[in-house]
């Protein structure tokens, strides 16, 4: 069974440089393929893995191409995925150190290298989860925890009924997966005063200092690295200085722009993200790590853990000076041992790896980003100052058909967007096999799209 994985794997992955990026399939076609009454009687797992291999081909994106470009989706890297293979083998459980002491080690040790690699306070704290969406929770409660322990009220021993209220400071242009964190917290839109932002999706710092003094009691603001369409990171460190002052609780959202601050080149982007409470980003980003894969960390790890432990006379728990139980730190009990994966990314990468990931992928970006911009009607919206291109033509019907040409050639793969009011194009580079003739293929698209859109009306 394993062998024929391998070999289903291999073919795959040699395939997607002339595959197109989007699989043929419609969903109906897919619904046809698998839509039949649940066996009565067990089958051949052989058979099994080689009909489902056959079945979800047509409906496979070319997510780990070189030519995925439409949403900030990293690939796999070669170690990466192989530690995840394995990980899937050893079937570990590191939500305690009994369950996993290998998968609890490896997670410890690649805390400290993220820590170190990213620039935050070695005694923070730290948690392997899901996603960006997980990570925002996570930091969130924490800071939920902090906040209103300040005004002496205990959340998790009395809830949100009755306390103090929290009101939550945030950009116009945050991400959606910050105000559902919030929203899970019991924390709802009434509780946060929205800040403009500028046009690269900046929150504005002179609104936010207004916002700041509007107003007293548990405060929570929220900062970006990475504006989810130009990139574009807030002034980190004039935010910090300002939630200093008022006593509130900064948490940052990086899911992508965190990593800037591997980069030499790049981490002067980030400048003041280490003064931040909290932060959350992914590894399935820019670290190119399978899904699903997201850290939070936390500088206060009596807060962070607070807000997360749990116990009971059944589990084996460590205490002070134990070894570490990752389900103090993080909202799930059981689940799947992430360490392995990262620290497998890391170890092959090394910091100059990473540093040069990251860079590269800016460099295409602000390459294609040149090259666009000569096309007939094409407008660049954004300063390319990360990885993210944004980009439009003459009218809302032409951006959209010649994004449907690009897509529909299997070419390359990029999503659309609006930006004030009108249609858009985003393009996102951090997958690793991205190289110079892939830019050049999605560019020959983009170029033949457009001679082609006029053509047909």
């Amino acid at each position: 069974m394993l062998d024929r994985t391998a070999r289903i794997a291999a073919d795959w992955l040699r395939s997607l440089d002339r595959r197109p990026v989007a699989g043929p399939a419609t969903v109906d076609e897919l619904r046809a393929r698998f839509a039949a009454p649940l066996p009565d009687n067990p089958a051949d797992p052989l058979l099994v893995l080689e009909e489902l291999a056959r079945d979800v081909e047509p409906g496979l994106l070319g997510i780990p191409s070189g030519r995925y470009f439409g949403f900030v989706i990293g690939g796999g890297l070669p170690a990466a995925v192989a530690a995840d293979w394995l990980t899937s083998v050893w079937d570990q459980c590191p939500g305690f150190y009994a369950c996993g002491p290998a998968a609890s080690v490896v997670e410890e040790v690649t805390g400290g290298w993220l820590a170190d690699l990213l620039g935050l306070p070695a005694y923070a704290s730290f948690a392997f989860v899901t996603g960006c969406q997980a990570a925002h929770l996570t930091g969130l409660a924490a800071a939920r925890h902090h906040v209103l322990r300040a005004v002496g009220w205990d959340v998790e021993e009395r809830g949100l009924a009755g306390a103090p209220p929290i009101r939550v400071v945030v950009g116009a242009r945050r991400h959606v997966s910050v105000d559902r964190a919030l929203r899970f917290l019991g924390i709802g839109r009434a509780a946060l005063r929205i800040v403009p932002a500028d046009r690269a999706g900046r929150l504005d710092v002179t609104e936010l200092a207004a916002a700041l003094g509007a107003t007293a009691g548990p405060t929570i603001v929220c900062a970006q690295a990475g504006e989810v369409n130009t990139g574009a990171v807030d002034d980190l460190d004039r935010i910090a200085d300002l939630t200093a002052g008022r006593g509130g609780w900064l948490h940052v959202d990086g899911a992508f722009g965190m990593w800037a601050a591997a980069s030499p080149e790049l981490r002067h982007l980030v400048r003041g993200v280490e003064r931040a409470d909290s932060w959350a980003f992914d590894a399935h980003k820019w670290l190119n790590v399978p899904y699903d894969s997201g850290l939070a960390f936390c500088a206060h790890p009596d807060a962070h853990r607070a807000a997360m432990s749990a116990t009971a006379d059944y589990l084996v728990q460590g205490g002070p000076g134990e070894p570490r139980d990752a389900v103090d730190w993080t909202p799930a009990f059981s689940r799947r041992a992430r360490g392995f994966a990262v620290y497998a990314a890391l170890r092959s990468l090394g910091r100059r790896g990473v540093a040069d990931l990251v860079e590269r992928s800016c460099a295409h970006a602000r390459h294609f980003a040149a090259e666009v911009a000569t096309l007939p009607g094409c407008t660049v919206l954004n300063e390319v100052v990360l990885n993210q291109v944004l980009f439009r033509f003459d009218d809302d019907r032409t951006t959209d058909r010649v994004l449907h040409r690009v897509n529909e050639s299997g070419e390359a793969w990029l999503s659309g967007t609006r930006i004030d009011g009108r249609r858009a194009i985003r393009l996102s580079v951090c997958n690793w096999q991205t190289g110079d003739r892939d830019i050049a293929r999605a560019l020959a698209a983009f170029r033949a799209a457009v001679a082609d859109v006029p053509a047909h009306g």
